[in-house]
């Protein structure tokens, strides 16, 4: 009997639930795509195109997949992926995302899914953008495609985490293959990327306090010059162009020779119209379209305009002779 009855109460409540619940639909956190404008992450000008953006919500911060323009034979797609974590919670409803150190193991993994076939070397040289040091690696395809896979985490130092504040962390990878560009200018894009994101509070910045200036200004003894290329190392070029493809020209009959002329130089003013008659050339015969007697005209008629008339000896001195002289 008791058993029957704590039955019938659990069913009640139940019921007296479901007409309480609204009946509304939520849709669980799943990746989707964004504006190119609200990229985490930018490529540099004239650097490749943002194709697509995909953005998945985290519990503890956000991460981002721009795919980028690409000319290559190699399986995939240019990307940019950016992590953001933060504190937990930030997005209520979701899952925290795992966080691991980079490590030598996981970028291999990695590397080998961004660009499949591809033998890569990581490079040994010490280098650094504008966010901090970042790491390499380069290689080509068998049709001769050129490919880098380009890691870089963003922290402040640990003695600045153990004052209560930047506690936040970035986490960027970048492939880029392509079929017409060197390493060199693969390499240019790590340098000119804007990561555009930011923390919400002061005690997630992920870049530390900003660096004091620089202890050589105003300082007896250490002259600044322009920098024009001179003690200072030249930057290093951002974004690329491939190269033109080539193009085949076809033999040519020479052109039945002419007389010759000169052209002005490419980039050059063009020169004044020439005033007067045109001289010929040595070799060359006078030009004929203009009839002697349509030249010899106009030259007859200036020398009557400018001439003077001189009389006669015969003439002067005699009144006779000055009469018929006049007609």
């Amino acid at each position: 009997m008791r058993l029957r009855k704590t039955i019938s109460l659990v069913a009640v409540a139940g019921m007296m639930a479901g007409c309480t619940s609204t009946g509304g639909v939520r849709q669980p956190s799943a990746p989707e795509t964004v504006a190119p404008e609200k990229a985490l992450v930018l490529p540099p000008p004239g650097g490749p195109s943002i194709v697509s953006v995909v953005e998945r919500k985290r519990g503890n911060g956000v991460e981002q997949t721009v795919s980028l323009f690409t000319s290559s034979s190699v399986p995939g797609q240019n990307f940019l992926k950016i992590q953001f974590f933060g504190a937990s919670g930030a997005n209520p409803g979701a899952g925290n995302a795992g966080f691991s150190m980079i490590n030598e193991s996981a970028i291999a993994r990695e590397m080998a899914r961004a660009a499949p076939g591809v033998p890569m070397a990581t490079s040994a040289t010490f280098l650094q953008n504008a966010y901090g040091p970042f790491g390499y690696a380069s290689g080509r395809s068998r049709a001769g495609d050129a490919c880098i896979f380009a890691w870089q985490q963003i922290r402040s130092s640990a003695a600045a985490n153990t004052q209560a504040r930047n506690f936040g962390m970035i986490q960027l990878r970048l492939r880029l293959c392509d079929a017409r560009a060197s390493e060199r200018q693969l390499l240019g894009i790590v340098y000119g990327y804007t990561i555009s994101g930011t923390f919400d509070g002061v005690i997630w910045n992920p870049y530390g306090a900003p660096p004091p200036a620089d202890a050589a200004l105003g300082r007896t003894g250490d002259p600044i010059y322009p920098d024009e290329g001179g003690y200072r190392a030249s930057p290093m070029p951002i974004g690329y162009e491939p190269a033109p493809a080539a193009v085949i020209s076809l033999p040519r009959t020479a052109p039945a020779r002419s007389a010759p002329s000169r052209q002005p130089a490419q980039g050059a003013a063009p020169l004044p119209a020439p005033i007067g008659p045109r001289v010929p050339l040595p070799g060359e015969a006078p030009q004929t379209s203009v009839a002697p007697e349509a030249v010899a005209a106009p030259l007859e008629q200036s020398a009557r305009a400018i001439g003077v008339t001189v009389p006669s000896p015969d003439c002067i001195g005699d009144t006779a002779m000055t009469a018929v002289c006049r007609r």
